[in-house]
């Protein structure tokens, strides 16, 4: 699924780290570090609203990953190679908010999932706390693994009963989109520059049938033309993170070359064929749902 609340709520620069903190961290190093040695922050791992790819974790989903969270490595676009490991989470908990409902309509309380992971202070760490400190590095995906994926018009079993209902489209006015349920596992979590999920990073996503409408018209409003713009930019910037997941040996400039030249269509279908590679290359959440009946139990997706 690809989320959008990943903002990073506070930091410690190392004095500011109290005992219980530090003990939690000490659970996975070798040796024990002081508060001198350590950085940390937090972040909103995922959340129950309904994501840019019309997915979402219920609240039970939510309270299943974060024991699976813990301990888990913080990487860099989901790559799986150990050199990009940053950070590492020590502890998560599930927020709710009261105040407001996670899908119009529903009674479920608005949830996220928020995690506390630290780093060693280091000269090669430097820069990227700075980035963090700053708000630059700030949005997050995460990779995890679920047993059950349902329609939210029929409740129809993705997996073992696909449905002929398709995300983001409207059935008697309500939306549909795909809940997922049963988290068998939690991979990975990675800093990203755009994730799936809406508190994560992207605020806007535009229908394709609004910029089919208006991306070859020359009279409109500015409003529609940059809207159009945008929504090419997103697909552009989705068919290269695929890309670069499909084929990690890949010249990601001459594909972003070759990017700016295509229209949705074309970007549509090339990063839907890098997304079947990617699914197989890694096992991360949030790619699309394998609906081979021989396919594996756990569906995997990106959020």
């Amino acid at each position: 699924m690809n989320q959008k609340q990943s903002i990073i709520e506070k930091t410690f620069a190392g004095d500011e780290i109290d005992t219980a903190d530090l003990e939690q961290i000490n659970r996975f190093t070798r040796r024990k570090l002081g508060a001198d040695e350590v950085f940390c922050f937090s972040v909103i791992l995922c959340d129950n609203e309904i994501d840019r790819d019309f997915e979402r974790f219920p609240r039970a989903s939510l309270d299943a990953l974060a024991p699976m969270f813990t301990g888990k490595t913080g990487v860099f676009d989901h790559s799986t190679q150990a050199k990009n490991q940053s950070a590492r989470i020590y502890r998560t908990e599930v927020i709710a908010d009261d105040a407001r409902v996670a899908v119009p309509g529903s009674d479920e309380a608005y949830a996220c999932l928020k995690a506390w992971a630290y780093m060693v202070k280091s000269p090669g760490n430097e820069d990227l706390i700075l980035e963090i400190d700053a708000g630059i590095k700030k949005e997050v995906s995460v990779g995890c693994a679920v047993a059950r994926i349902t329609c939210s018009i029929c409740g129809a079993d993705q997996k073992q009963n696909p449905c002929a209902h398709r995300k983001a489209e409207r059935y008697s006015e309500v939306l549909c989109y795909h809940e997922l349920h049963s988290p068998t596992d939690a991979y990975e979590w990675s800093f990203v520059a755009v994730p799936a999920q809406k508190n994560a990073g992207v605020t806007k996503n535009y229908p394709m049938h609004y910029v089919q409408a208006h991306q070859c018209c020359n009279c409109g409003t500015d409003e529609i033309r940059k809207a159009g713009e945008e929504y090419l930019g997103n697909l552009r910037r989705e068919m290269l993170r695929l890309g670069a997941a499909a084929h990690p040996g890949l010249d990601r400039g001459i594909l972003e070359e070759v990017g700016k030249s295509m229209n949705v269509t074309q970007l549509k279908a090339f990063a839907e064929g890098f997304r079947g590679v990617a699914a197989q290359n890694l096992p991360c959440p949030q790619l699309a749902p394998v609906r081979d009946a021989a396919a594996q139990t756990d569906s995997q997706f990106k959020i």
